[in-house]
Formats: structure tokens, C-alpha cells, sequence
């Protein structure tokens, strides 16, 4: 996918985590472990003259232990590999956080502070990346997980020569979120906390479902079929008197049978209610998404954790000169199975975590894209 040519290169890599919360009643009173939290960059400068600077759109706050923190903390990681590289940010882009605002207005005030590269991270923000990009065509722009740049796509822009696509095959990591849920499931329940409906969320959440069912009936050999729930709460994240209340929804699943909610959300509401619920001494577990350390930062249980990590290059010639060139515009990463938890290398990790059993570890982790039955061409862009 890219160009084998001598670049530099400019990662912008995301951090995206899932964790399976599974612990005992000794371990669910263990207090958290201690992580570094992220450390905002300065919000209101501006770059300087011999620094290649890149911007972020950030959904929602850059600390919130989802998938803004995951974006943010990407783009930290980028600029500790390289030199004289810094990023902007803006958090909270949404109208509900700040109303009367749009998406392309944030990218005017980071692109005005210097930044040479603009960054979208959410399908939300489609009509900022439409109108942004018009109004500059030979400024760079990526929309993570969007889809202007997909020939194939619904919503493909022909015209938009100066943006492009970035995403990894979440798929998988959903998958394998699916697998270790049914693996730990005794009641056969497993609930999906969805956020809003798009094409991505089917695809994620049917991802689960594949996951779940074959190693409900492949690996466990259960014959009954699984009970697979979804609720979408209306966004990514809730948004009172607009959302359904992700912890009234993650308390339903769990105070109707459903042992194990799956989160496609971006905060933690449904391991910090696996957390209460287990306090009051019942048996459930959640699966969290987006963030590697989101455990560590809420109140969920803590040990073990299914990471999900997703990375992603786009080659730069000479970016401190800001002469960029985008060799591919659609980049959908692929696990790299050889050295799955490798998270220069792989899109797609898994950790093994001590909330599963032993069996469990060896049954979720794939070795291959054939771990499961058929294929995930059927759930692509």
C-alpha cells in the first residue's frame, strides 16, 4: 500500500483499545494502577518557522479515556519518533459541546496557527471536511475513518484531490472482542452498546456478532444460539436529552441476564457499571473500545485487557518543508499476523488478559485472517 521509496515519514498513529474487564472480588477492590495521563499540548499557539506542524480535530475532550485520547495520544507518539515535528489540537468539535460552530471553522484556526496538515477524526465531521477542503484544495487533509476518498464508497468525492482516507481493519479487533465475549459469557448474553447508526457501526457490530457466534459454536461447541443484543445509544459518546444514557443502557443489559456488554462507544460507561455490578456481587463483564489505558482511568476492573492498536503511514517527502504527498488515499491497514501486538507493524493487537482463562487466551487470539469462517470481504468499505 505504500511507497517503498526513501521518505520520511510522518505516522499518524492511533492507539485504539479494547479490555476485557474480568476480575474477582479480591481484584475488583485493588486500587487502579497508576498511568500517565495525557498532557495537553499548548492549545493556543502557534507553530514555529523550522517546525512541520500537523493539526487535530478532536470529537470530543482529548482526555476522554476513548477515542479522542487514543487520536491525541497518536499524535504525541509521533512527535516523540521525530524532530522538530509538533501537532495542534481542538477538542469538544461537536455542536452540542460548541454550538454554533462547525468542524472546517476549528481547521481555520489550526491551519491560521500553522499547521500545514489538517486531521479529521470522526465521520461526524463530513460536512467540515467538505467544506474545509474546498475552500483549500492544496492544503493536505485526513479524515479518519472516513470515506470521500474510497472510489467504491457511497459518499466518494471525485473532486477532492487533497484529502484522503485513513482507518484500520477494526474489523478484526471487533471480531476478536466478539470471541473473547462469548469465550467468558456463562449465561450466553452478550449486549452491544452501540453509538450512533452508519455504515462503519454495522460493520463493527456485525464484526462482534461473527466473532461471538463462531467461538460460541466452534470453540465452545454450544448448540443453543447466542443471544446477541444491540442498543445504539445516538452518538459516540452521550449527550443528556439528546443520546440514550449509555449507563441506564449498560445497566439494562446487565439486569437482564446479559453478562457481558460489548462497548462501541467512545467513554467508559459500560466497564464502570461492570464494576459496580460486581461490587454488588454479580458475575458480569464489559468489553472496552477505543483506548488502551481506559481501565486504568476509570473505575472498571482492572486486570487484563484486549488491545486493539491501530497505525497507519502516510509517506511525506521533506515535511519540514511542508511539500507533502499522499501516495495512497484510502489507507485501511491490515493486522500484520506474523507480530500481532507489534504497534509499528500491526493494526490490530490483542494482549492477553488475566480476566480470561487459559483456554480462552488461546482460543481468541487468531493466528491468521482465516480464523474465522469465511471472510471479512463481505463487511468491507
Amino acid at each position: 500500500m505504500f511507497s517503498k521509496r526513501t521518505w520520511l515519514v510522518v505516522s499518524v498513529l492511533l492507539v485504539l483499545a479494547m479490555a476485557l474487564s474480568a476480575c474477582g472480588k479480591a481484584a475488583s477492590t485493588a486500587a487502579p494502577a497508576e498511568t500517565t495521563a495525557p498532557v495537553a499540548t499548548d492549545a493556543t499557539g502557534s507553530c514555529g518557522a523550522d517546525e512541520f506542524c500537523f493539526g487535530i480535530l478532536l470529537v470530543g475532550p482529548y482526555n476522554d479515556n476513548g477515542w479522542s485520547t487514543a487520536t491525541y495520544l497518536g499524535a504525541q507518539y509521533v512527535t516523540e519518533k521525530m524532530s522538530k515535528v509538533r501537532f495542534l489540537y481542538a477538542d469538544n468539535v461537536n455542536t452540542s459541546s460548541n454550538p454554533n460552530t462547525t468542524a472546517a471553522q476549528f481547521a481555520e484556526q489550526l491551519l491560521a496557527r500553522g499547521a500545514k496538515v489538517i486531521i479529521f477524526n470522526s465521520d461526524d465531521m463530513k460536512d467540515g471536511v467538505t467544506e474545509f477542503t474546498a475552500a483549500h484544495p492544496d492544503v493536505p487533509v485526513i479524515w479518519l475513518t472516513g470515506d470521500f476518498a474510497w472510489k467504491d464508497g457511497q459518499r466518494y468525492q471525485a473532486d477532492m484531490k487533497s484529502e484522503s482516507d485513513l482507518m484500520g481493519r477494526m474489523e478484526y479487533g471487533k471480531m476478536i472482542a466478539g470471541c473473547a465475549a462469548a469465550l467468558t459469557t456463562k449465561t450466553g448474553k452478550i449486549g452491544f452498546l452501540g453509538p450512533l447508526i452508519n455504515d462503519e457501526t454495522r460493520r463493527l457490530a456485525d464484526s462482534a456478532y461473527l466473532g461471538a457466534n463462531y467461538c460460541w459454536t466452534k470453540v465452545m461447541g454450544n448448540t443453543t444460539p447466542l443471544d446477541f443484543k444491540v442498543t445504539w445509544i445516538g452518538m459516540w459518546f452521550n449527550i443528556p436529552g439528546v443520546t440514550l444514557d449509555p449507563t441506564q443502557v449498560a445497566d439494562d443489559f446487565y439486569n437482564s441476564g446479559y453478562d457481558v456488554v460489548i462497548s462501541g462507544i467512545d467513554s467508559t460507561e459500560a466497564v464502570t457499571e461492570a464494576k459496580k455490578m460486581r461490587d454488588q456481587g454479580k458475575d458480569v463483564y464489559a468489553v472496552q473500545y477505543d483506548y488502551e489505558d481506559a481501565l486504568q482511568r476509570s473505575s472498571g476492573c482492572l486486570p487484563g485487557r484486549a488491545v486493539l492498536q491501530l497505525g497507519c503511514r502516510h509517506a511525506a517527502r521533506d515535511p519540514i518543508r511542508s511539500r507533502w504527498k499522499v501516495y495512497s488515499p484510502v489507507c485501511l491497514g491490515e493486522p500484520d499476523w506474523k507480530d500481532i501486538n507489534n504497534a509499528d507493524t500491526s493494526v490490530v493487537g490483542f494482549k492477553k488478559s488475566d480476566g480470561l482463562s487459559a483456554d480462552a487466551q488461546q482460543s481468541s487470539i487468531p493466528s491468521s485472517a482465516n480464523w474465522l469462517v469465511g471472510s471479512t470481504s463481505s463487511l468491507a468499505r
